[in-house]
């Protein structure tokens, strides 16, 4: 029998609120992140994500208190990223109530970070969030999708692809996949890139950015998603939790 398909609203904070913008510009306000987080919860999420989104170009860590307020208010598996840098900062996050980590910039810049993380809390803990965009000019990888850090203000030159198969080796236990094209854009998921990494990696392969419509979920999962993630869509009332795993259940897909 088919796992079960996650529905996961994303918790975008920055400076103790949840923000949301296009491409990661133009943030507004969505709302406390407590209050959001307790909503779905109630609405029937599998799990939560939290990003603090300026952690990492600001140079601080995850804002713990925040974090562990959400954690107070949320019976369903808590994902938190956002300036994770070392060992010591993922066993600060799960003592704050934390049941994953997310790492991202850090682990480009230091990948045995991944290895570190793994096999002192298990793969099961590490999320490996890539911030992946096609190709602009100038820039040339083979799978044609490069690896973004930073909000999606600085190109790498990875691919994109390549760095989902190697950080699965490492010890990534999941792959969040963030299409910066398509963020907060709500055309729908990019699945010919959801299809670009489904390919080559065998770990649960969350999709992430541009969710508009519920049909948009189902989409992504018909290409390989074991999880959709979106944020714009629940924060201002386009759809809820339970319409997305509706759109899921009528595609054919199964949900909890």
């Amino acid at each position: 029998m088919s796992l079960a398909i996650r529905v996961i609203p994303c918790l975008d904070v920055k400076d103790g609120r949840v923000v949301k913008g296009v491409n990661f510009q133009g943030l507004r306000d969505a709302g406390d992140p407590v209050e959001l987080a307790a909503r779905y919860d109630e609405q029937g999420a599998d799990e939560i994500t939290f990003l603090d989104v300026s952690a990492s170009s600001e140079g601080r860590s995850t804002m713990m208190e925040v974090v562990s307020r959400t954690a107070e208010q949320v019976f369903v598996p808590l994902t938190v990223g956002g300036g994770v840098r070392s060992a010591q900062d993922v066993d600060r996050l799960l003592g704050a109530g934390a049941d994953k980590v997310g790492v991202n910039t850090a682990a480009i810049a230091r990948p045995e970070l991944i290895t570190e993380v793994a096999q002192r809390f298990g793969s099961q803990v590490l999320v490996l969030s890539v911030d992946a965009r096609r190709c602009p000019a100038g820039v040339s990888t083979e799978s044609g999708y490069e690896v973004t850090t930073h909000g999606g203000r600085r190109s790498t030159g990875i691919d994109a692809v390549a760095w989902a198969v190697r950080a699965t080796e490492l010890g990534a236990g999941e792959i969040l996949l963030n299409s910066m094209d398509a963020d907060g854009v709500t055309g729908g998921f990019d699945t010919e890139m959801i299809d670009a990494v489904r390919r080559e990696v065998g770990v649960p392969l969350i999709a992430s950015g541009g969710a508009g419509r519920p049909e948009d979920f189902a989409r992504a999962a018909d290409h390989g998603a074991d999880a959709v993630l979106a944020a714009s869509v629940f924060h201002y009332g386009t759809m809820t939790v339970g319409q997305a795993k509706e759109a899921l259940r009528r595609a054919g897909h199964p949900v909890r």
